[in-house]
């Protein structure tokens, strides 16, 4: 997966989906053992395409590298590379990425009556009320983030 970046903040770098190229690699459809070994791995007949499973919205996907660690608890990590559809629309619950003031980072959003709430998943950050005194856009809904070990 070839990655090319568009811009660089102090929280995320942002790349572009490059979709126009296929690679197919051997997937174990029925699961992969973490006990002992079945005799069925021995037979990689599917294939997977990642660009086709993780994107579903090519024009409006992204990916962003996350710096940092105010996520950790969702299993977002330094480093982790989130899959960003800026086509989808923000839900309370969701994972955003968001440009607040300035600034990008990637929280959990709450809508409430008369503001949003950005919530972090890390005990040592607090959450963000956004009022009308901050200017917030919603820049895109994460769909998937990946791991790097």
């Amino acid at each position: 997966m070839k990655l090319s970046i568009l811009h660089s903040a102090s929280s995320i770098d942002f790349y572009s989906a490059l979709t126009d190229t296929e690679l197919s690699l051997p997937y174990v459809k029925n699961g992969i053992s973490a006990g002992f070994p079945s005799p069925a791995d021995d037979f990689l007949d599917a294939s997977i395409d990642l660009n086709k499973e993780l994107i579903k919205n090519p024009n409006s996907t992204f990916y962003g590298k996350v710096r940092g660690d105010s996520m950790k608890d969702l299993g977002i990590h330094d480093g982790d590379l989130l899959v960003i559809d800026k086509s989808l629309e923000p839900q309370n619950g969701k994972i955003a990425v968001c440009f607040i003031d300035g600034e990008f980072m990637v929280k959990t959003i709450k809508k409430e009556k008369d503001c949003y709430w950005l919530i972090p998943a890390n005990k040592d950050y607090k959450p963000l009320k956004v009022t009308s005194d901050n200017e917030l856009i919603i820049w895109g809904i994460v769909t998937n983030v990946i791991k790097y070990f």
